[in-house]
């Protein structure tokens, strides 16, 4: 065989090994994209490159896959809702109180489910894996409770934490959120909108969030030290 063809096939080899590893890269980036969605974007935002944004998220799929995450039995399923129903009635007399359990109802369901809760960061990330949908939610109700720590919080912006809460919640209950998933959009800000929820006659809108009148900052609650 001549130097030549030898060349040749070389090329040809390097030029199908290229072509492979490109496609295996497009497959990788199709998969992540189903399977995180807005947080896809929101990766590659943070980290300023499809590629770094990418091992990230593997990196996310196989802690996760090293968890023991498990389902709710029905009969837990069945108590755990029927204590964020007590929750939701309690926040029309006392918002920041019924937010604040809230968010502790939520941490109890991650930690049976076998997440780890600790590390709030991590917290977030390894729920975006299974969870893609509504973690949004949940990192969105965590920025309305650190604010509300620094000075007061309006009503109407716990009624907004506690849906938030409530579709993550739901969704670790295995259950559909009756709220779109969170995301960013061009301009980089929610594409969730919060100011076309409908209300009913009872004053709770389509959550099933009834609405409240103002009430104090949470910054002297407890809960959110």
């Amino acid at each position: 065989m001549s130097g030549a063809i030898i060349a040749i096939v070389i090329a040809a080899v390097i030029i199908v090994a290229g072509l492979v590893a490109a496609a295996a890269l497009t497959a990788r980036r199709r998969r992540l994209q189903r399977q995180f969605g807005p947080e896809y974007e929101r990766a590659v935002t943070e980290q300023n490159s499809r590629l770094r944004a990418e091992a990230e998220l593997t990196g996310r799929q196989r802690r996760v896959r090293k968890l023991d995450i498990r389902p709710l039995s029905e009969e837990t399923r069945e108590q755990y809702a029927a204590d964020w129903t007590v929750i939701q009635e309690q926040f029309v007399d006392s918002p920041q109180t019924a937010v604040g359990r809230a968010y502790g109802l939520v941490v109890t369901v991650m930690t049976e489910r076998g997440y780890p809760t600790d590390d709030s960061e991590q917290v977030v990330a390894d729920l975006s894996v299974e969870h893609a949908a509504t973690v949004g939610h949940f990192r969105s109700a965590q920025q309305i409770a650190s604010a509300a720590t620094s000075g007061d919080v309006a009503t109407e912006d716990l009624r907004q934490a506690l849906i938030h809460y409530r579709a993550l919640f739901s969704d670790l209950l295995g259950e559909t959120p009756d709220v779109a998933p969170t995301g960013t959009d061009g301009t980089g800000t929610d594409s969730t909108d919060t100011d076309s929820t409908d209300t009913d006659s009872t004053g709770a809108d389509s959550t099933g969030v009834p609405a409240a009148e103002p009430t104090p900052a949470l910054s002297n609650d407890p809960q959110w030290r």
